[in-house]
């Protein structure tokens, strides 16, 4: 018998989270992730947007850690760059 059906047909092992099979994909890991921007809209990052959604997601990645989910930028404007802070209005001299 192979180390597949050992994990899938005979309980598993305590060393697989999954006994094998494939685990579901992270929605923080595609498209529709709100972390950084959602459409037009700014994400969890920028301004705390998507609060509930992104730490949801967060906590579903399983790599062994217990990791906090850090605070929103405090530099971001509520998803909005002033004029004066865009790069092009303030190229290196």
């Amino acid at each position: 018998m192979g180390l597949l059906d050992k994990l899938t047909k005979q309980g598993g092992t305590n060393l697989s989270l999954y006994d094998g099979a494939t685990p579901k994909v992270n929605p923080g890991a595609t498209k529709q992730s709100k972390l950084h921007a959602f459409g037009n809209t700014p994400g969890y990052s920028l301004n705390g947007s998507y609060n509930s959604d992104v730490t949801t997601a967060y906590t579903e990645y399983n790599d062994g850690y217990n990791n906090a989910l850090p605070q929103p930028s405090q530099l971001d404007k509520n998803g909005n760059i002033p004029a004066n802070q865009k790069y092009l209005n303030n190229l290196p001299k």
